[in-house]
């Protein structure tokens, strides 16, 4: 009989790579989903709810041995509308799965943003959900994960940014020899499945990435286009003042017109800080079984249409 792991953010870029891996693992999955959803695929039962309606959280998690909470937000106008989702949300998963008859092992997708929550309100948000979770240490089998940037199929953040590598032009915000990582989506469902797998608890906060030591940086990434692609690629630095003065028009024009915005002078911070670069010793200690198998050299081309 497969085993059982209710998720949220399924419908994600995360979440929907992780359930298709989970099923063809023969996982049953129990999904949280905005609107009603119709599968044919009996592994996978859609709970039709929010992070803020109880009683479906209630029923996703109900009598489940795994939770994974992927869901989260990482657009917002106001730090109030990142702390709803990102904060609260984590908060309402929590009092669900406290009221369980027996403690799920549970896990939580957070982001190596969450390392520097002084940069935005995006940071700060996924930080104190953090601490939600580890108040919950004496009640709960939790651990974090802390990705790097995760690009693969189906991103839609990093995927425009390898397409203007490609067009020979690759904006750089801050320096170009700033650090960063990054890990393919594929390789960071391959750790949370072993993280599923593992026989016993891991507890802790983990960083992970794809293994390149010391991460990229603008000119690494422009040294491997023009490496793969044999054709120049040029690094075209915008201005701070430039790149700030639109962050904070396009804040209150979201602001103005409803819609969320992704570059406001918060991500400007996260975009500008010098080091993103993270250690898989204490992860890959932690859980044997995995590693990071993926190279962006590797499928850099693919990239571009997936």
């Amino acid at each position: 009989m497969p085993k059982l792991v209710a998720i949220t953010g399924a419908t994600g870029f995360i979440g929907s790579v992780l359930i298709k891996k989970l099923i063809q693992d023969n996982w049953a999955v129990r999904a949280l989903t905005r609107t009603a959803r119709f599968s044919d695929d009996e592994s996978i039962q859609w709970i039709v709810g929010d992070l803020n309606n109880l009683s479906a959280l209630h029923r996703l998690v109900d009598s489940v041995p795994y939770v994974i909470h992927c869901a989260a937000t990482v657009r917002g106008n106001t730090f109030q509308e990142f702390a709803q989702t990102n904060i609260e949300g984590t908060k309402n998963v929590l009092r669900a799965v406290s009221e369980q008859q027996q403690a799920p092992r549970f896990l939580l997708i957070s982001s190596l943003a969450a390392r520097q929550p002084e940069l935005s309100w995006y940071a700060r948000s996924k930080y104190l959900s953090e601490q939600v979770l580890t108040e919950q240490s004496e009640k709960l089998l939790w651990t974090i994960f802390r990705p790097t940037a995760v690009y693969g199929p189906g991103d839609k953040e990093l995927k425009p940014l390898f397409q203007a590598m490609h067009r020979g032009l690759l904006p750089v915000v801050g320096k170009i020899n700033n650090r960063f990582g990054l890990i393919h989506v594929h390789d960071l469902v391959a750790a949370i499945q072993v993280w599923l797998e593992s026989e016993k608890a891991v507890q802790g906060i983990f960083e992970l990435d794809d293994g390149i030591s010391g991460g990229y940086s603008y000119q690494s990434l422009i040294a491997l286009a023009q490496l793969l692609w044999n054709r120049p690629v040029r690094g075209v630095r915008i201005p701070n003042l430039l790149i700030r003065n639109v962050a904070l028009a396009n804040l209150w024009l979201a602001r103005i017109l409803r819609y969320s915005a992704m570059l406001t002078p918060g991500k400007v911070n996260e975009l500008q800080h010098p080091d993103w670069v993270c250690d898989n010793t204490k992860i890959m200690n932690a859980l044997p079984g995995w590693q990071p198998r993926i190279l962006l050299r590797d499928v850099l081309s693919e990239t571009l249409t997936t």
